[in-house]
Parts: C-alpha cells; structure tokens; sequence
C-alpha cells in the first residue's frame, strides 16, 4: 500500500443534491425484479453452464416467481442463440414471463437478436452503450455528441426491427442501459437518456426501462442513491419511465447501494441468486429480498425452499455458497458462543404462535425458508454437517470442499447415534481420519512419478488390487488426468473427477498438502476422498485412491 499521503487514488465526487429526499423514505413495497443470471451471471463462471443446466436453471427461477429473466446475448454466439430458440420453440416460457436480451448498438447484433427472439410472447430488448468519461476516452476515442448518436441510432434500429415481431404478436418492451452510469456525468446520462426515450416514444401502459448500473463500485451507497434520486426528478417523461437498477458488489456494498437507490425512487432491480457475477459479484437477490421480508414486505419471491435453491444453484454454476452467506449459509442460524445461545434459548422458549417473530441473534424464522430448526435446538459445533466442516476446519485446518459436507455430516452423525451422545472434536476427527485418510485396501498405491512431454504429462505408478499388482503407465494434460487414464486398464471400475480442491496444512517447513477429489462411477455414484502428502501432486493422486476405495467398499 502506498504510504499517507495518498496520492494514487481519489474519493470519489458526491451529487449536489441539497434538497434529497431518500434519506427520510422507507421502503413500502417490492420492486421488479430481473434475474440476470443466465447472461451476467453465467459469463462470469470459469466453466458456462452447459444448455441443460441453463434449463434447469430457467426452470428454477420461474418456480421462485421471476416475471423477468435475461436469458442471455444471442447476437454473441450461436450456443446463446439456439438457447433462446429453444426456449421459446419448446414453449418453456410461460405467458406471464418476459425474456430479456441484451444486446450492443451495431444493426447486425439487434438483427441477429430479433431474430432469435421470433415466436416469443413477451421480450425485452436490453440495449446498451458506454457512456462514462474514461470509456469515451480509452475504449472509443469518442465525444459526447458521438456516444449519444450511437444510441439514438441503436434504438432506431431496435423500433426497426422488433416491429415485425409486435406485429406478429409479441409485446416488445425497450431497456437502455448508459454502461458505467455511475461513471457517467450525470447531465451526459440523462442527455442520452432522453434522447433515447425521445425516439422509442413509450406510453404509461408500455413504459421505457431505463437501466442506470453501476457496472463497476466506486462510490460509497448514498452517492448512489443521490445519483438515481438526481435521475428520478430530472427525466422529463417519469410516468412512462421505469427506473432500473444494476449494481456490482466492488466495494462490498452492492445491496446496501440497492436498497438506497430504492429508497431514491428506483422501481426494478437486476440481479443474481446470491450475488454471482463478475469480480466480486453482481447483486444479491435473495438478500435483498429476503431483507424487505423481513421487514413485513413480501417481495413477491418464493424462497421458501432456500436449500433446494441453493443446491441447483451450486450443481449448475459449480459455486458454493459461503457458510455465513445470509439466509442461506450453512451455519448463519447456528450460534457458537455459550452467551449467544442461552439468550437464543430463553427468548425462544418465550416466543408465542402467531406472535411477531422475536428471538434473539436469529432475525428470521428459519422454517419461514425451508430451514431447519436442529442448528437452533442443538447449538453447538457438532450439531450436522456444517457443525462438522467447521470444527475439522478450525480446530485440524481440513477446508472441506462444499460438497463433501454432506458426506462427512452422515458419517459423524451415524457415529453420534451409535454412540448415543455428542462427540468430541478428537472423535470427529478420528471418523475423518478413518474413512478418507486411513484406508489402504482393496487399492494399494506404490510408486508414482510423472515426466512432463511438451504440453501433457506421463505418469509412471504401480497399484496393488486385490494383492495383485499392476504397473501403469499413461499421457493425460495433468497429474490427475494421466493417473486416471492409466487406472483405465486395470479392473478397476470406470470413473470420472468431478471436482478437485487442495490447501495447505500447517505453516512453514513442516506444512504439508490435502487434497479432495470427488469422483462418479460409472453407476452413478458421485463420493470424495482425500489425501495428504509433502507432494502437492502425490497428494492428489492419494485422494483419487482413498475415493477409489470407498466407492469399492460402498
């Protein structure tokens, strides 16, 4: 970090907003909401969902009650086109929800675009340009006047286009989006704005979507209210104007910058479920939602099935939702101080049926979203598998994978209800210790070395199965990827690496690495084993036979 004085970095400017009004408002109802999901949030993935994961997870945000889903970029890929083609060609949309795209301002895309939106009942063409200083002068080499004609323009040829398609019957809805807003001068903003609203000519019954992102955070959360309550009060046609927000999580306060924009006159938000997105994130919908519910405000979302939720959303988008993530984190209804709990206790034997929810450090009634009350009745670290995860973690520095909570919590919970009582955290481990780490038969590993070939890897290894042993050798683009190959000519049975984790244990020079590779046999069976080792590498190849041998024992 550069030493005070500070140099290298600026605060940002605030609004001359003297006479704001959001400061003095509450929030009284739900704003529309958009899920972006499948288009923000499925670009920022290291690995896209593939077609039928993004069909799962349309499906998934129709079921919570999202009347407004962009379901991707058409115009960018044909693997984006024929997804919007099949959604409309299959009749996967129902008449009540619009699908949104987005495209830039370039004839070809908005073309291409309508194209793929032919058949649909109801659309909203999400049209967008950069306006902010900085984009003008390092992206486009461009003046005000330029940026505010390629707009204009953009929008000529979305009225163009999309008039065939309202003609057939399609109810075409208009978004704009001046990219970095929050960047953007704000009388720039609103000059494209209105000049872009000019040229689509809404109605109070078909209103213009005005979408105002800040695609990247640079300002603290009431400069971004006072921006969208300066927009609110200066657009000249406000009754046929709705006010869309789009906020990034930068400075880890996207959700807090959304409530204030509502509070400053917003009436939409875009969004993602639990906040996926590029860099550190897109807005949080399910937070956001599930903050005005608890404040008396049904957000006209259904997460009432929040770990239902949650689990298609981590198989879909390969993500985990973080244990203190609220609502929806393992352990965010689970105290571990011995204060918090008896005050959790008390309050709670005194809570009365149909009385206004009040127990202590648990702001929302956990059966209210499909959760469980056991991390309420047995508040302590043992108490199912987040319990678990968390004391290997913070007394033996295991980092479990996600995934693998739910497969070690079975195994300690089976060991609790043999032994009839709670068990230590030495207990819990000796169980980890026993069933990953410990076990040697039926698959033995002998040696192993790998030799790198230009861009692929040999390894060299020698198993014992069955007292038999087998020498293997094999290519693959890893470590991993050869081992597994080479294991494909022994009896053993077939299997795929779904996902692989590692971490340090211990500092220093006596730190040593684990790994955890989940694997899927050819039977359908998906497990985990684990491995430590001095080697990094070795300790991957240790966890690939550790899962090996559970899934033979299973």
């Amino acid at each position: 970090m550069q030493p005070a004085p500070i140099t290298k970095y600026r605060p940002f400017p605030p609004v001359a907003l003297p006479n704001r009004q959001w400061p003095n408002r509450t929030l009284t109802r739900a704003p529309l909401w958009c899920s972006v999901d499948l288009r923000d949030g499925n670009q920022a993935l290291a690995q896209p969902m593939s077609v039928e994961e993004k069909l799962e997870y349309f499906e998934l945000l129709v079921k919570i009650g999202f009347k407004e889903i962009e379901v991707g970029f058409p115009s960018a890929s044909q693997i984006e086109f024929d997804f919007c083609r099949r959604l409309i060609e299959e009749k996967r949309v129902p008449d009540d929800v619009a699908i949104q795209i987005l495209c830039q301002c370039r004839e070809e895309l908005i073309t291409r675009s309508c194209e793929a939106l032919r058949g649909a009942k109801r659309i909203i063409f999400h049209l967008y340009n950069s306006t902010s200083p900085k984009q003008r002068e390092y992206v486009f080499n461009a003046s005000r006047d330029e940026i505010r004609r390629i707009a204009v323009r953009g929008t000529e040829w979305v009225r163009q286009h999309t008039a065939p398609l309202a003609a057939a019957g399609t109810r075409v809805q208009f978004q704009y989006s001046p990219e970095s807003f929050t960047s953007t001068e704000l009388d720039f903003a609103l000059e494209v704005c209105e000049a872009v609203t000019a040229v689509w000519q809404p109605t109070v019954d078909n209103k213009i979507i005005l979408n105002l992102p800040a695609t990247v955070e640079y300002a603290t959360p009431n400069v971004h209210a006072d921006q969208i309550e300066w927009m609110s009060t200066h657009l000249s046609r406000r009754d046929r104007t709705l006010i869309s927000l789009h906020t990034h999580n930068d400075r880890g306060t996207g959700i807090a910058a959304t409530e204030l924009g509502l509070m400053a006159g917003a009436d939409r938000v875009e969004g993602t479920l639990f906040g996926n997105g590029e860099r550190t994130g897109n807005l949080d919908i399910v937070t956001v939602a599930l903050n005005l519910y608890t404040h008396g405000i049904h957000p006209g979302l259904d997460f009432s099935d929040i770990n239902g939720i949650r689990d298609i959303y981590e198989r879909c988008t390969k993500l985990e939702v973080p244990a203190r993530a609220p609502y929806a984190g393992e352990l965010v209804f689970t105290a571990f101080s011995g204060s918090h709990q008896d005050a959790i206790k008390k309050s709670w034997e005194k809570q009365k049926p149909g009385a206004p929810w009040d127990v202590l450090y648990i702001p929302l009634d956990p059966a209210d979203i499909g959760r469980s009350y056991k991390a309420i009745i047995r508040i302590n670290s043992q108490s199912g598998k987040g319990g678990v995860a968390y004391v290997l973690e913070n007394e033996f520095g295991y980092t479990l994978p996600k995934l693998m909570h739910k497969e070690i919590g079975r195994i300690v919970n089976d060991l609790a209800d043999t032994t009839g009582r709670e068990l230590t955290a030495a207990e819990i481990h000796e169980a980890f210790t026993s069933e990953y780490l410990a076990r040697t038969s039926p698959v033995v590993l002998g040696q192993f070395k790998t030799t790198e070939r230009d861009s692929s890897v040999n390894c060299e290894a020698s198993i014992t199965l069955h007292g038999t042993v087998h020498r293997l050798s094999a290519e693959g683009n890893g470590p991993i990827d050869a081992f597994v190959r080479a294991l494909g000519a022994t009896p053993l049975p077939k299997f795929e690496v779904l996902s692989y984790a590692e971490h340090s244990l211990g500092k220093g020079a006596e730190a040593r690495a684990v790994s955890y590779i989940q694997i899927k046999t050819e039977r359908g069976h998906s497990l985990f084993g684990a491995g430590i080792d001095t080697n990094i590498e070795l300790a991957s190849i240790k966890a690939i036979v550790s899962a090996l041998n559970r899934a033979l024992v299973r």
